[in-house]
């Protein structure tokens, strides 16, 4: 008795596999899965039960399985795997034109960070430049006011001058000749005139003579001054101005003082530029005779 029961009852792994072939529709394999005792060593209530209990099979065109093997088809698969490859292929076009497209924006905006920079770079060096431009004009600005101010003060020192010295020549019986004591102060005036220059002698001859006589007389004496300092000091004859007055009084005499005697007032005059070590440039004149040789 119990060896009958033993025989009719299904292991748990053959219901296993019955049951998973009733789910998936393989009847060869539910055939498989049945216990190996007949129909006749079971007992008619299970068996009915068996029957109640399981529901009908009815074979599948094309399971999950397959009806043969119980793996599944390669042709399947690449069936169901072709569209997530599509989309993965798609996918990793869109990703490679992304990184394409963000390389293309990183190159142009680095060429753009490049150009801006160079420009500022050129900007920075034309400041730079025009900065030391600026500079040296300025520089050339102020030297050029210091060499106007220089020439201004020339220009304006040509016809300055102021006495330094002065000799009263005296004469005997208003002839043109030379005394002793004359000669002498002439001699001191001229030593004192050797190696110099911006000066000029201002020469003045008196006479007592009244008229026209006086003035000829007064400028044979003024013509015998100037003979003597040319001959016996080489007093250049452009440094002497003379002027014959007659019986007429000069500059800041009295006019009321009648002249008595004949003489020759001889005035050493200095020119502004000379007192200040300067002199006027070369082979230059002025109306008065500063120049220096």
């Amino acid at each position: 008795m119990k060896s009958k029961a033993a025989t009719s009852t299904p292991f748990p792994s053959q219901l296993a596999i019955l049951l998973l072939a009733s789910a998936v529709g393989i009847p060869a394999l539910a055939q498989q899965a049945q216990p190996t005792g007949t129909a006749q060593d079971t007992p008619p209530s299970m068996a009915q039960q068996q029957t109640s209990a399981s529901p009908s099979i009815t074979p599948a065109k094309e399971g999950f399985w397959g009806r043969i093997n119980p793996w599944a088809r390669k042709k399947w698969v690449k069936k169901q795997t072709d569209p997530i490859n599509d989309r993965l292929t798609e996918l990793d076009g869109l990703n490679a034109k992304n990184s394409k497209d963000i390389q293309d924006m990183d190159g142009r905006a680095q060429a753009g960070i490049r150009q801006a920079q160079s420009a500022a770079d050129a900007a920075n060096q034309t400041a730079t430049t025009a900065g030391t431009q600026a500079q040296q004009a300025n520089t050339a600005a102020q030297s050029a006011a210091g060499h106007v101010d220089q020439l201004n003060g020339t220009v304006n020192g040509l016809d300055q001058y102021h006495q330094v010295t002065e000799a009263e020549v005296k004469f005997r019986g208003g002839t043109p000749i030379l005394s002793a004591d004359a000669r002498k102060q002439l001699d001191d005036l001229a030593a004192s005139v050797d190696g110099q220059h911006g000066y000029i002698l201002d020469v003045e001859a008196h006479s007592p003579l009244a008229g026209s006589a006086g003035i000829q007389n007064s400028e044979r004496l003024a013509e015998a001054v100037k003979r003597y300092l040319v001959t016996e000091h080489e007093i250049p004859v452009y440094r002497m101005h003379a002027v014959a007055l007659g019986n007429a009084r000069g500059n800041g005499e009295d006019d009321s003082v009648r002249v008595r005697t004949s003489s020759v007032h001889v005035r050493l005059m200095e020119n502004s530029l000379a007192a200040q070590g300067a002199a006027p440039p070369q082979g230059v004149a002025s109306s008065t005779g500063a120049e220096r040789p």
